[in-house]
């Protein structure tokens, strides 16, 4: 492995290049702790709208870039990267999957480029000539990468971003350079960077243009354009022409900096750098001819293409043709408080969950809008109103999530009735196993996180301390010796618990409905899932409030217990009337 600098002319192509990756806002290293690959289809793609934006800047300045996806967003939306290369704009290869070259073995990273380039080369009718890892940068210890790319016959790589001293015996690899590797030969485009006091210092990518004083960086590239003839590598992900992009709350601060931080400010820095230089695609400036993709690529996209035609048209008489009679039916309870940001999330979580549960269910659901001041009615009824197997009920008031379970526990029509977080911070795939636990004797299975076979991800450790000291106030005081009494993820024997008395409607009512079934002799069991912390929006919960109300209604048990008031618990078998709702903690 080796490497040499490549001599290019100045003259009149002083052109440099422009490259963009075709990335969704979720997909990034930013989030990639948060938000795995397994969650990306649940939230609201924003790619298509902002690569057309992308698109149109660039039609604009008519300018061409070379454009580097995932294999996995070829294969998800191959009509977009087909719209790339109708526009006049060179596709390249990011891998499959957004993975750092860390998580490779050589072989593991073989099998990943080829994956994805067949993926590309179905999808556009182009044959893949270049490469860019899709997050952290290569080291000198990763240059073996760049060997294995120049035996797949990659013409190019641009996974090079000197920083600091990286290559510091190796000056020659900032600019554009040839890697030898036995026979083969392969062009490496590093991202450009400025040299101060000997240190590289990245200022190529629209993060360090979004995060670096502005005319720090005009000045570093201005100096680039006039002391070096080979070309500034400049590039940008299509997210950041996005600034009402939805917002992960859930991240820490410093990835929310480098997320969303001027974003709204990120055209017009493009625009800048558009009208005082010019700007082309890596292969049209380094001189690679775009070719077709082979005969038989071709060949496998057609017959892709015709199966999955066919597929769609198979499905149908197929769901046409289902039999209720031997499926349970279910109805499936999701309270709303301001929830209009995740609801597509939602959407798109239900409808995995919906062709689960389908299998063994006839499913319905309850959406309940708790009084929402925002837009959550408006958008329950366009995404929801229309699905015959949906119920929207709204609150003229809000009157608190507890409140809310049980007007949606009292409007369904099914024995077997769950409830769920609109946040789906408990994944609802679990809702399946769960209503499998719902066997004679049992009145309420409830989610349990804090068992010792569930777990928690992503939760501050100051929430888990005060839920665990909960679980263990309450069972101190409950018959039923759980590890969680206060989730709202649950499934109910409706005729059991759709007349419990509840004098709380808020997060603690939650509790206290828990806690009047057990003392009133219901069958209560418990099943082990994972809680994550809430990716979109925030929660409603006030802890200290919240804390407050629930050792009040700790006591309120204890003394319900001692004095066996049976009439106000609700027993198994022997519902109750239905009580007014008065507090809202």
């Amino acid at each position: 492995m080796s490497g040499s600098p490549l001599p290019l002319s100045g003259g009149d192509d002083h052109r440099h290049i422009l490259t963009v990756a075709i990335e969704d806002y979720y997909q990034g290293a930013t989030f990639n702790r948060l938000i795995p690959r397994a969650r990306w289809h649940r939230f609201e793609s924003r790619l298509a709208r902002n690569t057309e934006t992308t698109l149109d800047l660039l039609d604009e300045y008519k300018l061409k870039a070379t454009f580097f996806a995932l294999g996995w967003v070829a294969d998800a939306v191959p009509e977009l990267i087909r719209e790339v290369v109708a526009r006049g704009h060179d596709i390249a290869s990011k891998g499959y999957f957004h993975r750092s070259i860390r998580e490779f073995s050589r072989d593991e990273f073989r099998d990943d480029t080829v994956r994805a380039r067949e993926a590309l080369e179905r999808a556009s009718g182009r044959q893949i000539d270049g490469y860019r890892v899709a997050q952290r940068w290569l080291r000198p210890e990763d240059l073996w990468a760049l060997d294995v790319l120049a035996e797949e016959g990659y013409k190019f790589d641009s996974s090079i971003r000197p920083l600091f001293r990286q290559y510091v015996h190796e000056p020659w690899r900032r600019f554009v350079h040839q890697h030898h590797h036995g026979e083969h030969t392969m062009l490496e485009v590093p991202v450009s960077t400025a040299r101060v006091l000997g240190h590289d210092i990245p200022i190529a990518g629209a993060n360090y243009f979004r995060q670096l004083p502005f005319s720090l960086v005009q000045r570093a590239v201005r100096q680039w354009d006039r002391s070096y003839e080979a070309p500034f590598v400049m590039y940008f992900h299509v997210w950041e022409l996005d600034p009402d992009q939805p917002k992960i709350d859930a991240a820490p601060f410093y990835a929310k900096v480098r997320q969303y931080r001027n974003l709204d400010r990120m055209a017009t820095m493009l625009r800048y750098y558009f009208e005082q230089y010019r700007f082309t695609s890596i292969s049209d400036r380094l001189g690679i001819e775009s070719r077709p993709a082979s005969e038989e690529v071709l060949a496998a996209a057609a017959a892709a293409a015709a199966t999955a035609h066919e597929l769609s048209l198979r499905q149908l008489p197929i769901e046409i043709a289902r039999d209720d009679s031997s499926r349970v039916p279910i109805s499936i309870v999701i309270p709303c408080f301001n929830e209009e940001l995740i609801l597509p999330y939602l959407s798109n979580t239900l409808a995995g969950v919906e062709a689960e549960l389908s299998k063994e269910h006839v499913v319905h659901f309850v959406f309940v809008d708790d009084g929402s001041s925002d837009g959550t009615w408006a958008s329950l009824q366009k995404i929801f109103g229309g699905r015959p197997n949906c119920t929207l009920i709204r609150h003229e008031v809000n009157r608190g999530v507890a409140a809310t379970i049980m007007t949606g526990i009292r409007a369904s029509e099914t024995e077997v009735v769950c409830s769920m977080d609109c946040d789906c911070t408990y994944d609802p795939h679990e809702l399946g196993p769960m209503v499998a636990l719902l066997a004679p004797g049992v009145d309420m299975v409830t989610a349990s996180p804090y068992h010792k076979s569930g777990k928690v991800l992503n939760v501050p450790e100051w929430r888990l301390f005060l839920s665990r000291t909960l679980s263990k106030m309450y069972g101190m005081v409950l018959r039923h010796q759980l590890a969680t009494y206060t989730a709202c993820f649950r499934v109910y024997r409706r005729s059991v618990v759709a007349d419990v008395p509840l004098s709380r409607a808020g997060f603690i009512g939650v509790a206290e409905l828990l806690g009047r079934l057990d003392l009133g002799g219901s069958g209560i069991i418990e099943f082990p899932t994972t809680l994550e912390v809430r990716i979109l929006g925030r929660s409603k919960m006030k802890i200290v409030k919240t804390m407050a109300g629930h050792i009040e209604l700790i006591f309120e048990l204890i003394g319900l217990r001692l004095f066996h008031r049976s009439d106000a618990m609700g027993p198994a078998g022997r519902p109750l009337a239905n009580p007014p709702l008065p507090r809202s903690q």
